[in-house]
Formats: C-alpha cells, sequence, structure tokens
C-alpha cells in the first residue's frame, strides 16, 4: 500500500461530547498550601479546563496541523500517519524526526518550517531538510484499536522501510527526543548504512555505563540525580510501564485527568521555574492533549514503557553504534548522562549545551535545536 493524502478533521460529536464532559468534571479535594508538590496542582488545572471548555478552539489548531502535509498508510500491520514536508533548497536531506511521551507531531510544527526552508528565516536554503515525521505507532493517528504493538525495536524497522522502501531514500538523517531517541539509536545500530548520522536532544539511563570502581566527577554527579529521579519522579513510568490498561480506563473517559496526567510533566520537564506558561501558551498544552483525546490513543502510547520495562532493548547493554551522533543538551532535560557514559555506546561528533530549555525541546527552543541540527548535518551534504 502506497502513502495516502490525509487531512485532520474531527467529526463535531466528537468535540460536543468532550465539551459535555469537560462541564461535568468531578473535582476532588487537595491538601491545603500544597501547590504542585503532590501532583498537578488543583486552582491551575481548573483554570486551564475553564479555558479549555469556554475559549479553545480546535479547528483553529486542525487548520494550522493541516497546512503541513500528512499521509497515512498500513505499514507492517500498523495505521501510520506521518508529515512530509519537502525541503526549500538546492539538495534537501532526508530527515526522519521522532517526538515522544507524551509528545506527538504537534510538538514539531515550529520547527518543521526552520528546517524546510532555513532561507526564510535568514538561514541558508543550502541546509534544507525534507522532514519526514511520523506519529509513534500507538500515537496519535498512528492508531486504530487492537492494532498491534510496537517496541522500540519493531519501530525502528518500521521506519527503516517506510524511509527506504516506500520513500526511496537509501540515507537519511534522523534526529529524536524521549522515546524518538531511543528508536533513533536502535537505527544506528540495526541500519547504520542507512544513515548520514544521529542527532538527540535526549539521552536515557546509562548508569551502567560509569567508570567502573572510580566513577568522574561528572559520573558521581549523575548517579546522584539519578537516585533523586529515580525515587521522586518515576511513579508515571511503573504504572505505564506494568499496569498500563488500568490507568487507560481513567484516561480515555475523563478529558481532565488526561490533561492532569500530561500537564504535570509539561511543568516538571521544562525550564519554565514553576510557571509552565513560561514556556508553553495554554492552547499549545491543549492541542497536544487533544491529539491524544481525539484518537483515543493514550493506552497504546504506554506500550513502550511495558516493553521496555519487560527487556525489549537497552543501549547501555548493545554493542557501541557507530553512525555518527550529536546531543544537544538542554538544561532542564530530566535526566542528562555525561558525555564519558554516553561515548562508551555512541560515535559522539559534536557536544552542545544550550542555554534554555527542557525535554520539549522542539517546542521550548526549536530555534536553538534548529541551529545545531544545521551545523551538526551539513558536512554529509553533497
Amino acid at each position: 500500500m502506497q502513502p495516502q493524502s490525509f487531512t485532520i478533521a474531527i467529526a463535531d460529536d466528537v468535540l460536543h461530547d468532550l465539551q459535555q464532559r469537560l462541564a461535568r468534571v468531578r473535582w476532588p479535594d487537595t491538601i491545603p498550601g500544597s501547590g504542585w508538590q503532590y501532583g498537578t496542582e488543583l486552582t491551575y488545572l481548573q483554570e486551564l479546563v475553564t479555558y479549555w471548555r469556554e475559549h479553545y478552539d480546535w479547528r483553529a489548531h486542525e487548520a494550522r496541523l493541516n497546512a503541513l502535509q500528512h499521509f497515512t498508510m498500513t505499514l507492517h500491520d500498523v495505521a501510520l500517519h506521518f508529515i512530509q514536508e519537502p525541503g526549500v533548497g538546492p539538495a534537501p536531506l532526508p530527515l526522519l524526526l521522532l517526538h515522544g511521551w507524551p509528545g506527538s507531531v504537534w510538538e514539531f510544527h515550529k520547527l518543521i518550517p526552520l528546517l524546510t526552508d532555513p532561507a526564510r528565516y535568514g538561514g541558508d536554503a543550502q541546509d534544507a531538510f525534507t522532514v519526514i515525521a511520523p506519529s509513534l505507532p500507538g500515537y496519535g493517528f498512528s492508531f486504530r484499536p487492537q492494532q498491534p504493538r510496537l517496541d522500540r525495536v519493531a519501530m525502528a524497522d518500521l521506519y527503516a522501510t517506510l524511509m527506504t522502501e516506500v520513500l526511496g531514500y537509501p540515507r537519511f538523517c534522523v534526529q529524536g527526543g524521549d522515546i524518538g531517541a531511543a528508536v533513533s539509536e536502535r537505527l544506528g545500530l540495526a541500519y547504520p548504512e542507512r544513515l548520514y548520522g544521529i542527532h538527540l536532544n535526549f539521552l536515557g539511563l546509562m548508569r551502567e555505563l560509569a567508570q567502573p570502581g572510580q566513577p568522574t566527577a561528572e559520573e558521581t554527579a549523575y548517579l546522584q540525580a539519578l537516585e533523586h529521579w529515580l525515587t521522586e519522579e518515576v511513579g508515571y513510568q511503573w504504572i505505564q510501564g506494568t499496569k498500563p490498561q488500568t490507568l487507560s480506563y481513567g484516561l480515555t473517559d475523563s478529558p481532565v485527568g488526561l490533561l492532569a496526567w500530561i500537564l504535570e510533566k509539561f511543568r516538571s520537564w521544562s525550564d519554565c521555574d514553576g510557571d509552565v506558561e513560561r514556556c508553553f501558551s495554554k492552547d499549545e498544552i491543549l492541542t497536544d492533549v487533544m491529539l491524544y483525546w481525539v484518537t483515543g490513543a493514550i493506552n497504546s502510547s504506554f506500550w513502550p514503557y511495558y516493553s521496555s520495562r519487560h527487556g525489549d532493548w537497552a543501549i547501555a547493554t548493545s554493542a557501541r553504534i557507530e553512525v555518527p551522533t550529536a546531543y544537544l543538551a538542554f538544561p532542564r532535560e530530566i535526566i542528562r548522562p555525561p558525555r564519558s557514559m554516553a561515548e562508551r555506546v555512541l560515535n559522539i561528533q559534536r557536544w552542545t549545551t544550550a542555554e534554555r530549555g527542557g525535554h520539549f525541546a522542539a517546542l521550548e527552543q526549536p530555534e536553538a535545536l534548529a541551529a545545531d541540527m544545521r551545523t551538526f548535518f551539513r558536512p554529509f551534504r553533497g
């Protein structure tokens, strides 16, 4: 099957049902004065839900998404949705752009134009990319009920097929954050001959890669920060990675529950100093949540956590990936392994620290991310 042009058009009855649910929300109590200490803060969530019900315009954001070129197809028995935007330049490089959880292709709406048409934004047309940005299998429009769940290994196989056999790119670039970073790394391990290079803005757990018996000062600091992260911040991973079905009933039935679950991550993982709207507008947050709500895909989006917890693949125990790799470190990323650990499993050719930014780099700091990608991939152009 060949890709078919696709236009996002959510039915009116889905939006009407959402409005009814938002109007009937049943609020829990909260511990007075606790703020965000125990999770999403009640007062701000109520403010955001009021905005969602009274002011948010899905049709406007649907139109903004539809300004990009969307395609769907069935591949490896999976409904696959992807954006494909042609580069504006003499020889655009093909670039596979991969998001993570709880993100979506909406994260890339500011980044994609900077990559496809750099001259329009003060850059050089010779740095243009043709961008292929899929919704991960089981996410957004890459979902249909009861379809096969894909782990990160199977995702990499799927994208290798999409890029080379379907779209006709014998070699391509890949960029990823969060789950998309792990899939990018797996592509580098399994399909090195197809990649020009890998650009990452996230590195996963690498504690096994500390210098045996004598970690460096940087490694020691990272391991201490990691212990705090594993103690205080990974409750979502435990439930998504062990009993995702149970959680999915509440989040599929309640838009407010879904918003609370995702909102907390946007605040905790961004460079917002506790004020989430320093980094993201209400509309940006809600549009990301809407892509989970209108598709009903939250349950399937949990699958990479279950499969990784049950042993699909780990970079720390794999063979070294020799594909040239760049890492852009954002200061408020959730975990930041030092270069010494990363170099034991990745062929690091570029390591840069951004001034600001966190986990949702494409949405938070699109200009910095685009600039670093252009610089890293420039030598691979013919």
